[in-house]
């Protein structure tokens, strides 16, 4: 069991860890189109106290990434992609609510214009699976749970397509016809050890980030992402309610980023670098997640 929840029981006052700095990534390359392309990833550093966590910033994942406000990345072999069209409807399948007025948001990267967010399709459902190896019990209804906010805040339609056996690698393909057939990867969420995914390793609780297709002459759009979480502090945790509602947040915050939030150094917000016991989404975060649901429509993807 984590020390935290120990300590918490005990009612002993625990300090929450410093957070770690992003060392930075390589330099952007140059915009190419059409193109596959991927955003940050971000990791979710544990802390000690009321199943708070502590965040460290953004590295590339899983391939060249802009540094800067505005899209300027791909790799320098085109990848496959899917038939376009799949599942596209003619409007938005939900609407996002009225943005919350204050809080501070930040996105993670943006169109060609500098101002206007990389989104998700809103006129398709954005798939997941999960892998349950190594998951705590419950897992998928976590899962669920943090992803029914994330829609309420979005109007995202999310749906699950099962269990896979697909593990979280730095070099996912956006495209594993053979796995998944003729459309896009699924989101994946997995349960790993810092064994598996190095990345993992220390006192990092989590891993997340999407990537971006854009069709020529379209604009960027998000295809599919992945989160993993630390199988070992996650079983711990999810042994009791405060421990089960500290997963729940890493998973929201995660998932934050994989639809396109970053990081703000507002404690207000669950997207802050450093969070002592902020378990839902802050003002800020919704507003940013409202935006994010009223991304671009692209059936040429």
């Amino acid at each position: 069991m984590p020390q935290w929840v120990l300590d918490q029981t005990a009612g002993r006052p625990a300090d929450p860890l410093p957070w770690r700095a992003w060392e930075g990534g390589p330099p952007p390359p140059r915009r190419r189109s059409p193109a596959v392309r991927g955003v940050l990833a971000v990791v979710l550093v544990l802390a000690l106290g009321l199943g708070a966590a502590v965040l460290a910033g953004p590295r590339p994942w899983p391939w060249e990434s802009s540094s800067g406000s505005a899209v300027a990345a791909s790799p320098a072999v085109p990848v496959d992609r899917p038939t376009p069209g799949r599942e596209a409807a003619g409007s938005p399948l939900g609407t996002p609510p009225p943005a919350p007025v204050g809080g501070t948001f930040e996105f993670v990267e943006h169109q060609a214009d500098g101002v206007t967010p990389v989104a998700y399709d809103p006129c398709r459902p954005v798939h997941w699976v999960m892998r349950p190896d190594g998951a705590p019990p419950g897992a998928a209804g976590l899962v669920e749970e943090a992803l029914a906010r994330v829609s309420a805040a979005t109007g995202l339609r999310f749906v699950s397509d099962g269990t896979t056996d697909e593990g979280y690698t730095d070099d996912r393909a956006v495209y594993q016809p053979g796995r998944y057939g003729d459309r896009w990867a699924p989101v994946l969420v997995s349960w790993a050890t810092p064994e598996e995914v190095p990345g993992l390793g220390g006192t990092v609780a989590g891993l997340g980030g999407s990537q971006a297709a854009a069709a020529a002459g379209g604009p960027w759009v998000f295809v599919t992402g992945a989160v993993t979480i630390d199988a070992g502090w996650a079983g711990g945790a999810a042994g009791s309610p405060e421990g089960r509602a500290a997963v729940r947040a890493v998973l929201m915050h995660e998932f934050g980023h994989v639809l396109g939030l970053d990081h703000v150094d507002d404690p207000a917000e669950l997207m802050a670098p450093r969070n002592d016991g902020q378990v839902d989404f802050g003002p800020g975060d919704l507003a940013g997640l409202a935006q994010l649901g009223r991304g671009a429509c692209e059936p040429d993807l």
